[in-house]
């Protein structure tokens, strides 16, 4: 796992070498085991290397072939990349390390964006040709591995990570209004903007071509997407049982090619527990690592937040290496500056456990499983699915499900929020927004089957790919890599065949739970043992059928009950502040208001409180540069 950066002079002027460096350097919390820069007139690329599979100098990176005529910066790992060698190899191709950046190399070189449909893993990349001057930037089919992106009229630059953006002098920062519009709306960025005015992120499975010989000199184009539709080939339970534990044992299995040692979170749910039951089959002394909550001061659901227990259990049973660390209310605060430095792109969730979960594991190993991606693939939300299943029709079935949507507040309240700068994010609709993502699912509408996998589709363009992009960043600011065996292209492929039936069985019976109700999932669950049928019925041979069963428990803590308590003096410092830099953007008598809300117990506004504390924190580390990271 790497960074990479680089940077075409659309003016024609001869790269910088100085800056180009500075760029590469500041990513080097991404690949403290090498670096390199490689310039073409007026290009440039740029590489930080984690060493992973070929250690030696053979694989450092930007990597040449063909006399210099090719050059790549690549950031990810290609599981099949041996199978695609010996095809190369059979076709005359000459190797000269073992590593799959050379795979790479040559497979784009050989067969241009007919290559991306055949690689099974994960991948940002810069793919120079120099006879061609041609620039081919390209992002993995999920969207595992980030790539960022801005212009102006003099240099288009690119980069793993925007802070890399920062060493160049063209740029500078400022807030895209319609992007916190977004962020507000969703606690996500469902098109391709960034708080950082100006970039964007390449989508999932899209490439651009940047060739300053033709008009337009940029171009872009997508060569996979998710397609959720049953097959027409009906199997039985007992075979589609065994084909998905073929498929799970191979996509583990795959996503173990290493030259260094691997490891795996384990929370103690079904998806990571079931990765380690089948990692330690193929690795002696495997270290797992899980986050603990200190839950004296939680109340209600929250004191049921802490799964180390359970985690505890499937270490025993395999006989794992296990390490634990436990996180209290004061910890959020300690490393909110270094979570929002890492991340930039503010997405779903309060993601600080994660980042703790990745400097926990980092410190034992370089590579770590994880169990995402089994949830949006296998149904594991049946109360987003069930609420919109009754519909008469698609607009009322699009508007009910964009209502539950909205995460973190609804137009009304927006309006009021964004008060001081309304004027300028009036014409930006939401809802407009939230249509033309689920309108991609391009598949027809006939039975309620249909509108679960309609579903399902919003939920992997969206949801998955912002959990995705706050893994690579916060484990990736740690140094360490994460690899994600649910989204394996041969188990993907299968997920999105398989009957909704197999995923949800109380299609015809449907319960209505109040999606404001904290306890939703919990009372949901205990009445109806939903969600991800067959992939429970598969994975409990590993785990047992009594874990198998359990209720799925979002990674979080107990934060709800921390901001009314333990937390609430950083709470109001922070926010309950007229001179906070949000107030620039955001109504002050607003904020308070929903804040005191949360407080008194009115209604539960832990994930928008987060955001807040998000948002003041990225004005104060960027915008103000207030934040140094050593």
């Amino acid at each position: 796992m790497c960074g990479i950066v680089g940077f075409v002079n659309l003016n024609r002027e001869k790269v910088n070498k100085e800056i180009l460096w500075e760029m590469t350097d500041s990513l080097s919390h991404r690949g403290p085991d090498g670096r390199g820069v490689y310039t073409d007139r007026y290009l440039g690329l740029g590489h930080r290397r984690l060493s992973i599979i070929d250690l030696s100098e053979k694989a450092h990176q930007p990597m040449l072939a063909d006399g210099g005529r090719y050059a790549i910066s690549y950031n990810g790992e290609i599981y099949n990349f041996r199978e695609l060698r010996r095809v190369l190899e059979r076709g005359g191709t000459k190797f000269n390390s073992l590593s799959d950046t050379e795979v790479l190399l040559r497979s784009f070189a050989q067969w241009g964006t007919d290559s991306l449909e055949k690689y099974n893993g994960m991948f940002a990349f810069a793919f120079w040709d120099k006879e061609n001057t041609t620039l081919t930037l390209a992002r993995d089919r999920y969207g595992i591995k980030p790539l960022y992106y801005w212009e102006n009229k003099k240099v288009f630059m690119f980069a793993s990570e925007i802070k890399a953006f920062l060493k160049h002098p063209d740029f500078k920062v400022g807030m895209d209004l319609e992007a916190l519009l977004e962020y507000f709306t969703f606690q996500n960025t469902f098109t391709s903007k960034t708080l950082f005015s100006g970039v964007n992120i390449i989508p999932p499975g899209h490439y651009i071509q940047v060739r300053l010989q033709e008009k337009p000199w940029m171009r872009s184009g997508k060569y996979w997407d998710f397609c959720f539709k049953e097959s027409k080939d009906k199997k039985s339970l007992k075979e589609y049982m065994e084909e998905g534990d073929r498929l799970f044992n191979q996509a583990v299995k795959r996503q173990l090619v290493s030259d260094v040692e691997i490891g795996s979170f384990l929370s103690g749910g079904i998806d990571s527990g079931s990765i380690t039951a089948i990692a330690s089959r193929h690795l002696s002394e495997l270290k797992t690592f899980c986050i603990g909550f200190d839950l004296s001061s939680a109340v209600g659901l929250e004191r049921a937040f802490d799964e180390r227990k359970k985690a505890e259990h499937i270490s025993y049973l395999y006989q794992t290496e296990h390490y634990e660390m436990v996180l209290k209310s004061g910890d959020m605060k300690k490393c909110l500056p270094d979570v929002v430095w890492g991340l930039e792109d503010l997405r779903l969730g309060q993601n600080y456990p994660n980042y703790y979960a990745s400097k926990l594991a980092s410190s034992f190993v370089k590579v770590c499983l994880s169990g995402a991606g089994g949830d949006e693939l296998f149904g594991g939300y049946p109360w987003r699915y069930y609420r919109t299943l009754k519909s008469n029709s698609y607009d009322e079935y699009s508007g009910a499900y964009y209502a539950y949507w909205q995460r973190l507040l609804d137009g009304k309240l927006l309006r009021k929020l964004f008060s001081p700068v309304w004027e300028k994010v009036k014409n930006v609709h939401t809802e407009d927004i939230f249509k033309r993502v689920l309108s991609g699912a391009n598949t027809e509408i006939i039975n309620p089957e249909d509108y679960v996998n309609h579903s399902l589709y919003f939920e992997a363009k969206t949801f998955l790919h912002g959990l995705l992009v706050v893994d690579d960043r916060l484990s990736m600011a740690n140094g360490l890599e994460v690899r994600v065996p649910f989204l394996d292209n041969d188990l993907v492929d299968f997920a999105m065949e398989l009957p909704v039936r197999m995923k949800l069985k109380n299609i015809d019976n449907i319960l209505r739970i109040d999606e404001d109700d904290l306890a939703k999932r919990y009372r949901y669950f205990n009445k109806t043992r939903d969600g991800k049928i067959l992939l429970r019925k598969i994975l409990s041979k590993y785990i047992g059928e009594g874990s198998a069963k359990q209720y799925k428990q979002g990674f979080s803590g107990p934060d709800s009950s921390w901001f009314k308590g333990e937390s609430i003096r950083y709470v109001r410092e922070t926010l309950l502040n007229k001179g906070a830099e949000l107030y620039n953007y955001l109504d002050y008598s607003t904020v308070e208001t929903l804040i005191n809300e949360h407080i008194s117990g009115k209604v539960n506004r832990r994930l928008l409180i987060w955001s807040f504390l998000s948002v003041e924190i990225w004005l104060k580390v960027f915008k103000n540069k207030e934040y140094n990271k050593t």
